[in-house]
């Protein structure tokens, strides 16, 4: 094993699958069965949240210098992605509290970020993050929340957040409220509302909101009247609120990006095992090259939603700067990728994947539901295709020139070691572009390298050689398209997806390149087929191109079946 490929941090994630997997074994929380009858009644998973809380959850929420785990955003994203790939409704119920805490990570003093780890390391308290409000979406400058100066000191804030995760159970939200009458970019502030210390009535609860999918989940709001908060509760400086909560949502995105991958794993588990169970025609299901197929390339789709998200946690800490592409980037393109591979996935469960009490206790049906969600938390696929169309002309001079932070780049792919996140560094608008994929022709190099040196197969660096030629061909595409100060034309959004393709497959290649032909080759290269079947019109992988990822989800059975 080279010591040198990224990896996905161990501690909390392997603590957490190992009291899932116990508790789920004797029948309790996690179990298929509690699972499927917690979300026919809707009801919240308090079990489950108890023992994510004992197991140790709250520590990747908060930075290692202030107690918490030490894999930094990696070690979240992977602890996250364990407990979708159980129950995709319970990772948002607990996750939301990273959600809530990450803006005193960003802006916070010392003092505050003191306090609030210890609230979330001690007592587990659960943190809720108050965006949205009734009536305007993702329209943050039109939030009418108001917070204003109490005569006595602190603030009083009036108004309604919704629809809010944990907007009811919370003890503490982080608040997005209008400082300035006129609002504007900096007309906004943040405060760390503690319900728990509100007199009475100066807070209700609005109602839980039924849901398509995380049903169990308190999708639900709060309506402020006068609360009096003190001066300690404002995060950040006045009328720094929405800077702040842009940089945030760069973490949060890319942290969102795990629930994904989660469920895409739990889907291809669901859809493996019934392949492998399924009689059909003689043989089983599994068997048949269709269904084979179906399950490899729908791996390989997983395959390289995985890579792309591994490295853009990896980014956070090595190339922060370059966050606002990075994370982008992976918000729209991840849960896209996991919803086309669920979609082949679907072919295969048939009916099956419909019926409620049947395979899995209806387990595939409910991820299905649930997943639809994941492309609209934290700003929307097109609202993140936006935020990459308004980086284009920048992106396509570094894609032509090649430019990239190198030692940045060094650290994410595992060159030298990856230093801790830095918050403050995180900025509004990348200056060095996206390494990633401006480094596409250099990894492209080296992978060439390695084949020619026989580490890595001559079809490795073939479709390396295609990948640089679709990354030069993308830098073109952003080039040709017209300036628009107002909405982006249709075929900017997908010169977008072409960008996110671009990432993950460029992870790939990273990775490939960083294991000098030790590790995961076989995977990596379906995972660069896919990219190149889902980026290039008419490109046809191989017939077995995707038939190496079978084997490990399910053993075939060999006898026929009568």
């Amino acid at each position: 094993m080279s010591a040198r490929v990224p990896q996905w941090p161990v501690g909390v994630p392997a603590a957490l699958a190992e009291a899932m997997d116990t508790a789920a074994a004797a029948g309790g929380p996690f179990s298929g069965r509690r699972t499927a009858e917690l979300d026919a009644a809707e009801a919240f998973p308090d079990h489950e949240c108890a023992l994510l809380d004992a197991a140790g959850f709250p520590r990747a929420y908060v930075p290692a210098p202030l107690g918490g785990a030490c894999g930094g955003l990696p070690e979240l994203v992977d602890a996250l992605r364990v407990v979708a790939a159980r129950d995709l409704t319970v990772a948002v119920a607990h996750g939301k509290t990273f959600l809530g805490s990450v803006s005193t990570w960003v802006a916070g003093t010392e003092e505050q970020q003191r306090a609030l780890a210890a609230l979330v390391l001690d007592e587990h308290a659960v943190v809720a993050w108050g965006l949205t409000e009734p009536g305007i979406g993702s329209d943050l400058l039109a939030g009418n929340l108001a917070a204003v100066p109490a005569p006595d000191g602190g603030w009083r804030l009036t108004g309604e957040k919704w629809p809010i995760n944990n907007a009811t159970r919370g003890r503490l939200v982080c608040v997005l409220a209008r400082t300035g009458p006129d609002g504007g970019p900096r007309g906004f502030s943040l405060f760390l509302v503690d319900k728990s210390t509100l007199p009475d009535g100066a807070w209700q609860p609005l109602p839980k909101e039924p849901t398509h999918g995380i049903r169990g989940a308190d999708i639900s709001g709060i309506r402020l009247n006068g609360a009096p908060v003190p001066a300690d509760a404002l995060i950040g400086r006045i009328g720094d609120g929405l800077g702040i909560v842009l940089n945030a949502l760069q973490l949060t995105r890319t942290m969102c990006v795990a629930l994904s991958l989660g469920v895409g794993e739990h889907a291809l588990r669901l859809a493996a095992e019934f392949a492998a169970e399924r009689a059909l025609y003689g043989t089983r299901l599994l068997l048949l090259p269709l269904a084979r197929r179906t399950l490899g390339r729908a791996a390989a789709s997983l395959a390289l939603a995985d890579a792309a998200t591994l490295l853009a946690a990896r980014c956070a800490h090595g190339l922060t700067g370059e966050m606002s592409t990075v994370s982008a980037a992976v918000k729209a393109g991840v849960p896209w990728l996991v919803q086309q591979a669920i979609d082949d996935l679907a072919e295969v469960m048939g009916v099956r994947g419909f019926l409620t009490g049947h395979h899995a206790d209806g387990a595939f049906q409910k991820m299905e539901r649930d997943h639809r969600i994941v492309a609209v938390f934290d700003g929307s696929t097109a609202v993140n295709r936006s935020l990459l169309i308004s980086q284009f002309p920048l992106l396509a001079r570094l894609i032509r020139t090649g430019a990239h932070d190198a030692a940045g780049l060094a650290a994410v792919t595992g060159e030298t070691p990856l230093p801790d996140l830095d918050f403050r560094a995180l900025r509004l608008v990348s200056r060095t572009g996206c390494s990633i994929v401006q480094s596409v022709p250099d990894a492209a190099g080296r992978v060439a390298a390695l084949a020619a040196a026989g580490s890595l197969p001559e079809r490795v660096a073939e479709l390396a050689a295609q990948l640089s030629a679709q990354t030069r061909a993308l830098a073109d595409a952003m080039a040709e398209l017209p300036p628009s100060a107002g909405s982006a034309p249709a075929a900017a959004f997908a010169v977008a997806r072409r960008f996110e393709l671009c990432f993950a497959g460029g992870a790939v290649l990273h990775l490939l390149a960083a294991s000098g032909g030790q590790e995961r080759t076989v995977t990596l290269t379906a995972a660069l087929e896919r990219c190149l079947e889902l980026l290039v019109p008419g490109h046809r992988p191989p017939s077995d191109a995707y038939e190496p990822l079978v084997p490990p989800l399910a053993h075939p059975v060999e006898e026929p079946v009568r």
